[in-house]
């Protein structure tokens, strides 16, 4: 095995060693011996932003497939054999990566290796119709529960849609549509399989209660025997200019609760300087109930029910500052709108105050520390920077690099990005009926308040 061990970077005492197998697999361990657990994460490079057109949500559906079943190990077997360990697990798909991750009891360390492993270099001997059929109706299933059959459910899919242009790699978002999942026959499986899961692609990290040594002893015995391949394509260029520069709207008339204004404004792309005063801005404007959007629309004007406003980090093309409102009964959207726009721009003219910029970055702080004071978040973050940055050691310096951004950078991307002609506009109207029914709703809540008070 050939390693190269990097100087120790510091986060709250936090360190961790990089290390490379000969087939390209990247390794970052972390100790931690606070608690007898360990956690193993391992991230593919690979994400909706690598389909192609007509076989959207491939990602996400294999993502299914890994679970069901390897040479070894059939059927639901990687959960039966994890969860019977006293370990739990799951995996995610996003627009740039997918991630497993079990957590396990200490000495159960070498079983969740050897599950790993086992998919990695034997799914295909496994993989079936049967089991491709089972797992498309899984994730069709989820399409439905999720997105088609709740309110505002495919907010995200239309507002994804509207802030990237058609054929962009990040138009459509990892859940895909019905009719590619229809598509994908067994052959696209395959392929998808063999091009992104190999060991140069991924990186495997293991962080808690481990002996470095020996846990390196177990990777190499259980990954280092899957052959290498390097036939991945280079994914698709996500730049885009800095501003949107027109009016991109979409009004949907739906059976949903309320009206909504929710918008997606064009941001600086994740692991810049600039996207961390991006998410110190959005925090100061949305991030909680002491943020200005929400004291304006739900405090003082009373036009809305809920207002936030959070950073969607992305690496391969711009983040996307997200902005979702929930009107009060009555009031039109035109008017939070307004009020929104009034908002931002006081704040491109005027920045955070000093008891803001404090406020914000210990918020953010403490979201960061939370995240890397579990075993499985540092081992999901040190994946994520190794990933989509290169370097693994990031994880454990970004705090710091929240802390060292100036109100003055915080007021520069407000005023270069969040304005009226760099956003995509996603509105909801409710149905008549939709709206009868909350109008409804609230003079029965008026009712029975006034029958509470007669008592």
């Amino acid at each position: 095995m050939g390693h190269t061990a990097t100087p120790e970077a510091h986060s709250s005492g936090l360190t961790a060693t990089e290390h490379r197998l000969a087939n390209g697999l990247r390794v970052v361990l972390s100790e931690d011996h606070l608690t007898p657990v360990a956690a193993v994460c391992l991230w593919y490079d690979v994400g909706s932003r690598h389909e192609v057109e007509g076989r959207t949500g491939l990602a996400h559906l294999f993502e299914h497939l890994m679970f069901q079943g390897s040479a070894s190990v059939k059927g639901n077997g990687h959960f039966e054999l994890v969860q019977g360990a006293g370990g739990s697990l799951n995996g995610t798909t996003s627009f740039e990566r997918t991630n497993y991750f079990e957590t396990m009891p200490a000495h159960q360390l070498e079983l969740a290796l050897w599950l790993e492993a086992d998919r990695m270099g034997s799914l295909l001997t496994a993989l079936d119709q049967e089991s491709l059929d089972n797992q498309r109706d899984v994730v069709k299933n989820e399409r439905r529960q999720r997105y088609d059959n709740v309110p505002y459910g495919t907010a995200f899919e239309r507002l994804s849609a509207l802030a990237f242009p058609d054929g962009h790699p990040y138009h459509h978002t990892p859940i895909g549509s019905m009719a590619d999942l229809d598509a994908a026959s067994l052959e696209d499986a395959r392929a998808f399989f063999r091009t992104y899961y190999a060991p140069g692609n991924a990186v495997l990290s293991v962080v808690g209660d481990i002996d470095p040594e020996q846990t390196l002893g177990w990777i190499e015995r259980y990954f280092g025997t899957i052959p290498a391949h390097n036939g991945k394509p280079e994914p698709r260029d996500g730049s885009l200019p800095d501003v949107v520069g027109e009016n991109v709207r979409e009004v949907i008339e739906e059976d949903v609760p309320s009206r909504a204004l929710m918008a997606a404004y064009r941001l600086p792309q994740d692991g810049t300087r600039e996207s961390d005063a991006a998410d110190l801005a959005l925090t100061v404007l949305g991030g909680g109930e002491s943020s200005r959007l929400h004291n304006r629309l739900v405090r003082r004007d009373r036009s809305a029910v809920t207002a936030g406003f959070g950073l969607l980090r992305l690496a391969g093309a711009p983040s996307l500052g997200w902005l979702d409102v929930k009107a009060s009964s009555g009031v039109e959207l035109a008017a939070i709108e307004a009020a929104v726009d009034e908002e931002l721009a006081r704040f491109a003219e005027q920045g955070p105050t000093a008891e803001e910029m404090e406020r914000a970055q210990a918020q953010l702080e403490r979201e960061w520390l939370d995240r890397l004071a579990t075993v499985a978040g540092r081992a999901d973050e040190l994946c994520r920077f190794a990933v989509l940055f290169g370097d693994p050691q990031l994880a454990l310096t970004a705090v710091q690099r929240v802390l060292d951004v100036t109100a003055e950078e915080v007021k520069a991307v407000a005023a270069a990005r969040l304005r009226p002609d760099n956003r995509a506009v996603l509105v909801y109207e409710p149905t008549a009926a939709a709206e009868q029914d909350d109008d409804q709703d609230e003079r029965n809540q008026q009712d029975e308040q006034g029958e509470g008070a007669e008592a």
